[in-house]
């Protein structure tokens, strides 16, 4: 099975970051978008359209504001097996690290999904970076 972990440090508040993210059925308006175009609910789950084209199911597994986490499981297409969560963890200077975290099968996959969370990973900096500064401007 092929692990993915991938972090970025954002120049943001985590709660800020957190409220995105928590917000499951806004990728595509909140926390990353360009690199999702829409976000549908479809009662537990959502379908995710990318991008680059893809459209993926995933089940909504938990969404805990205790540890500022959102675990899901993708479901159908080519993939057997894919689960996965992001974490928003504060840093002392009231910034935070994004943490996303994949297991997936089948492992050929492994480089595409990777690509996948690294430009995932990009558009939640630059967008939460941005709005940091319209919000904080020096």
């Amino acid at each position: 099975m092929a692990s993915i972990y991938r972090e970025a440090h954002i120049r943001a508040r985590p709660e800020q970051v957190w409220d995105a993210l928590r917000d499951v059925g806004a990728l595509h308006t909140r926390l990353a978008p360009g690199f999702v175009v829409d976000t549908q609910m479809d009662g537990d789950a959502r379908v995710v359209s990318f991008a680059n084209g893809m459209v993926v199911r995933e089940l909504i597994v938990d969404v805990d504001d205790s540890t500022r986490r959102v675990a899901w499981a993708a479901v159908g297409g080519r993939i057997v097996h894919h689960n996965a969560s992001a974490q928003v963890v504060a840093c002392e200077d009231h910034t935070c690290r994004f943490i996303w975290i994949a297991d997936l099968l089948p492992n050929e996959l492994a480089p595409t999904v990777t690509a996948m969370i690294e430009a995932g990973l990009a558009a939640v900096k630059k967008t939460h970076e941005a709005a940091a500064g319209e919000k904080n401007p020096p």
